[in-house]
């Protein structure tokens, strides 16, 4: 099964993603946005910069 983005409302009103595993494990959340549509525009941003995103090791 391919992973998915769970998008959802927290306790505070605020519109959040979460991206889980195609094993139902979270492996990314967001931030909490004022809006739906801000909420969709940051799973939009994820899946248009993270397929080539480098991995960097830092100190």
């Amino acid at each position: 099964m391919a992973g998915k983005f769970e998008l959802y409302t927290d306790k505070s009103g605020e519109h959040r993603f979460r991206l889980k595993a195609g094993n139902g494990e979270v492996i990314a959340s967001s931030e909490g946005y004022s809006s739906k549509s801000a909420a969709l525009n940051g799973i939009e941003s994820v899946r248009r910069n993270a397929p080539d995103a480098e991995v960097v090791e830092v100190d």
